[in-house]
């Protein structure tokens, strides 16, 4: 019988390129590619400033973890970074096909997860309870509370959002190929652009997935041609991360309401997103649609997972009255890897195909 592999030894590889150690994990659906070694350091004195250091010195990073052949276009990542926040117990960069977001629900659910089982925190006394992992965001401070047993994970994870808000509702755009749409643009850590699926002659529960897709990619672009997005707070914020189509459920109700998230280059979502789910659970109370500590389900139009949302607090962003958002959902582990290049690859940093 052959020798069995040695799969602990890494295979060739360029000696002068670190391999980056990551973690894979999903929530609802939508992958999580995690950095927990290997990735140069990256400076700065803020979270801010190390995401602009990132876009600017290290995207070959970004590239390696989300493009094509290690990842493919719709890959997700988190680089873990040191927090200049106190009471964070780690900081992370969130990357995508396009870049670097702001905020990221799935992930916050998966990294509150990964924390506890890899003990970056501590787990409740007697190894059983909830553990709270203070995650810092680009967007701010997330509280996330990891149910565990037995000093390990266990069930789903929620987060409590940064303050989230409407920024404009009912504006009216002029999207080619559907004419005067009239959208909401609200934020949970990101901004969104929402509109019913129906105003553009689709159904978000049953259309072709590329049908949604290039509908809300024409919304997205339709908007950021017509409207100037200004966080109250930050310019490192002011910008429409993606558009949701909804199956236009609004109004309170205990069945869960169907959407689907077109974020960053055509990127889709698989979960119900979380960020999303704190901006509409916002947009709902604003309109008067939804009361504090009411728990709506958001359903994911792409593969039927279900994140659950509710406004727990008033607050407040610049002039804006906000929310704190509770969301909820179920993180799973895929794997581990190391990823590596070597020097003579013509593709060491990736590529995408459209």
């Amino acid at each position: 019988m052959e020798a069995p592999l040695a799969l602990a030894r890494l295979p060739p590889h360029d000696p002068s390129t670190p391999a980056l150690s990551v973690v894979d994990m999903h929530t609802g659906g939508e992958p999580l590619r995690i950095v927990h070694a290997g990735c140069p350091d990256v400076a700065g004195p803020t979270l801010l400033a190390k995401r602009r250091y990132m876009r600017q010195r290290l995207d070959h990073i970004r590239r390696r973890l989300v493009f094509e052949p290690r990842g493919h276009r719709d890959m997700y990542g988190a680089v873990l970074v040191p927090s200049e926040l106190p009471d964070a117990h780690l900081g992370v960069l969130f990357l995508h096909n396009e870049g670097y977001s702001s905020m990221c629900g799935h992930a916050v659910l998966a990294l509150g997860r990964f924390a506890l089982d890899f003990g970056l925190v501590p787990a409740p006394p007697e190894g059983a309870g909830e553990a709270r992992v203070n995650i810092h965001c680009p967007c701010g401070l997330v509280a996330a509370f990891v149910a565990c047993k037995g000093g390990r994970s266990c069930g789903p994870v929620r987060f409590h959002s940064v303050p989230a808000f409407v920024l404009v509702a009912d504006l009216a755009v002029d999207v080619p190929g559907h004419g005067k749409v009239v959208v909401d643009i609200a934020y949970g850590g990101a901004f969104y652009a929402f509109v019913s699926a129906g105003k553009l002659g689709l159904d978000v529960c049953s259309e072709r997935t590329r049908d949604l897709v290039d509908a809300a990619t024409a919304v997205t672009r339709a908007v950021k041609a017509q409207f100037k997005i200004k966080h109250p707070e930050s310019e490192d914020l002011s910008f429409l991360y993606g558009t949701i189509l909804t199956d236009g459920k609004d109004a309170y109700s205990e069945e869960p309401t169907t959407n689907i998230c077109v974020f960053a280059d055509e990127q889709v979502d698989r979960s119900p997103t979380g960020s999303g789910v704190t901006a509409r659970i916002a947009l709902q109370y604003h309109k008067g649609l939804l009361q504090l500590n009411q728990t709506r389900a958001f359903k994911s139009s792409a593969t039927g997972s279900v994140f659950t949302g509710s406004a727990v607090r008033e607050a407040k962003c610049g002039d804006f009255k906000a929310v704190i958002v509770e969301v909820a959902g179920q993180a799973h582990y895929t794997g581990t890897a190391s990823l590596t290049v070597e020097e003579d690859d013509p593709l060491r940093d990736g590529f995408l195909l459209k």
